[in-house]
This record gives structure tokens, C-alpha cells and sequence, in this order.
């Protein structure tokens, strides 16, 4: 236990800002999951805002928020992709294959 005066009040803040962050933390870690659960545009937004607003609270480094919005980012891609446009048909290429030759 502090025993000079400024520690004291130290500590009270400090007790304060750790509650705080705290609730962010949760709350982020709350929005992440339902992100990662299911990928809509809002669910990612909300996601985005709430990691800008931890990095610029200090609570995360800009590192680690740009890690999670990449992470983010890529479920979105995965599921705007569909597997049928990915994948050529095989009989177009074999034409243009063979008259590239001649």
C-alpha cells in the first residue's frame, strides 16, 4: 500500500483507467467475436470503429489493430468470393490454348 500522498491519489486513478479499459477490452472482444461469427459489412464496421477508438485510448497497440482489421478484412473477401467465379472452365482455355499454338 502507497503511504505518500500523490501515490495514494496515484493508485485511485489508476484503479479508475484499468475499469475503463476494461469495459473497452470486453466490449471489443464482444464485437470481434460477432464479426469473426458472422461477416456482415455492419458487423465488420462496428468492429473497425471500435479497434480505431482502442488504439487512439491507448489501450492497443496500432500493430495489433492493424493485424485484427487485416484478420477482418479477410473474412469479408472470403465471403464475397463465391467458388464458382475462382474457377475457369476448362473447355474455354483448351481453345484458346490450342489456337495460341497455331
Amino acid at each position: 500500500m502507497p503511504v505518500i500522498r500523490s501515490a495514494k491519489k496515484k493508485l485511485k486513478v489508476d484503479k479508475k483507467r484499468e475499469s475503463a479499459n476494461k469495459k473497452t477490452e470486453s466490449f471489443i472482444d464482444l464485437v470481434l467475436k460477432k464479426a469473426v461469427k458472422k461477416p456482415t459489412s455492419e458487423n465488420i464496421r462496428v468492429a473497425f470503429k471500435a479497434v480505431d477508438k482502442a488504439v487512439k485510448k491507448d489501450i492497443f497497440h496500432k500493430n495489433k489493430a492493424a493485424r485484427i482489421k487485416s484478420k477482418l478484412a479477410k473474412l469479408i473477401d472470403k465471403k464475397s468470393q463465391s467458388p464458382v467465379q475462382n474457377k475457369p472452365s476448362k473447355s474455354t482455355n483448351n481453345k484458346t490454348a490450342k489456337k495460341n499454338k497455331k
